[in-house]
C-alpha cells in the first residue's frame, strides 16, 4: 500500500485519484508520518449511508395478513 504525506497528496490530488482508480488500489495519507485517511478506489457498491438497512430484513408470505392475524 502506497503512503504520502498530506502535502504531496493536496499537491497531486487529482493524479492520485486517477492512478488510485486505474490501478484498483489504496493511498495511506498521513500527517506529520501518522496515518489519517485512506484513499481507495470505488468497488461500486451501493453506500451503506445512502440506505443502511438495505438487506437486513428477510420477510417470507404475506406481511399485510400476518399484521391484521396479530393485531384481531
Amino acid at each position: 500500500m502506497k503512503t504520502m504525506g498530506a502535502g504531496a497528496f493536496k499537491a497531486h490530488c487529482l493524479a492520485v485519484l486517477d492512478e488510485v482508480a486505474r490501478q484498483h488500489g489504496r493511498v495511506v495519507i498521513t500527517k506529520r508520518g501518522k496515518p489519517v485517511a485512506t484513499l481507495a478506489s470505488y468497488e461500486g457498491q451501493e453506500s451503506k449511508a445512502a440506505n443502511p438497512l438495505k438487506g437486513s430484513i428477510l420477510f417470507e408470505g404475506d406481511l399485510v395478513s400476518s399484521l391484521v392475524e396479530t393485531i384481531w
